[in-house]
């Protein structure tokens, strides 16, 4: 979802999805979001390439998104693994649900109808978006450099105007097989920044028979601890979950963050069983 570059980099068809409900218990408005994305790796005139199809549903207080993109990946070669160069295209729909009941908050006060710079009414804008990435992926290791909101559109409702702000991203992770064959530890991190705001996740899971994992994540800005656990089943299905529980202020009025995902890869590759005869002759 944040860097294109990564398309295909599994060398299968992976289909991945995750829910999260943000500050559960806050009260109506609080960040939920949706994502779906779908991605697999193909070979075309002798060059690797890898192509991603990505659905959000995003929903904060009064406004919501739905995004739909398609991102690309040239992929190459270098020292033990490949390198992605990848292009996101997409549309974004910016919505404001402000309903019967306005802008005004559950105490009923701080109207704002006399403000010519806030809509009024309910409104609906799409926006063209765009985005890029850098990926590289060995056996063990992932680097990634991104940068969502490239073109920055502008969204033009009837009394205001608003644009996409410009972010990114930089990732990167490491597979270390301990002494015990069976188990691996995944250190990780996530570096987010909208040239205003940073915000860095630190993460840690660890990984028993290439099954079930469990970690733990640290967040700043929001400042939160993360708890991961995860398994894969026997038909390959991925499935994962996290509770975050904030430790700054705003944990006191909300019941943490909770996210749900589901993944499963698979390739198309078929490979020709031994073939039985009956006759000499075919020996």
């Amino acid at each position: 979802m944040i860097n294109p570059g990564s398309a295909g980099s599994h060398d299968k068809i992976c289909l991945n999805a995750a829910h999260r409900e943000q500050w559960v218990g806050f009260g109506g408005g609080a960040p939920s979001t949706s994502f779906f994305s779908a991605d697999a790796a193909f070979s075309f005139f002798g060059a690797d390439h890898g192509a991603a199809l990505n659905v959000l549903n995003d929903a904060l207080g009064w406004e919501k998104n739905l995004g739909l993109s398609l991102s690309y990946a040239y992929r190459l070669d270098l020292g033990k693994g490949k390198l992605g160069l990848g292009v996101n295209l997409g549309m974004l729909n910016k919505a404001l649900k402000i309903g019967d009941e306005g802008w005004l908050p559950p105490d009923g006060t701080g109207d704002v109808a006399g403000d010519p710079a806030i809509p009024q009414t309910d409104e609906s804008r799409v926006a063209f978006d765009m985005g890029l990435g850098i990926f590289y992926r060995t056996e063990n290791l992932f680097l990634g450099i991104s940068t969502t909101h490239l073109n920055q559109s502008r969204i033009k409702y009837e009394t205001a105007t608003s644009y996409l702000v410009r972010h990114y991203y930089v990732t990167a992770g490491y597979t270390l097989q301990l002494a015990n064959p069976l188990f691996e530890v995944m250190p990780s991190f996530v570096l987010s920044s909208d040239g205003r705001a940073n915000q860095l996740y630190v993460n840690t899971n660890v990984r028993y028979n290439k099954r079930f994992w469990g970690g733990v994540s640290y967040r700043t800005g929001e400042e939160a601890v993360v708890g991961i656990v995860g398994v894969e089943l026997f038909n390959g299905v991925r499935i994962g979950y996290s509770y975050d529980f904030a430790i700054s202020k705003i944990g006191r009025y909300s019941d943490g963050t909770h996210e749900l995902t589901v993944g499963y890869c698979f390739d198309l590759s078929m490979d020709k069983s031994p073939q039985k005869y009956k006759s000499i002759r075919f020996l």
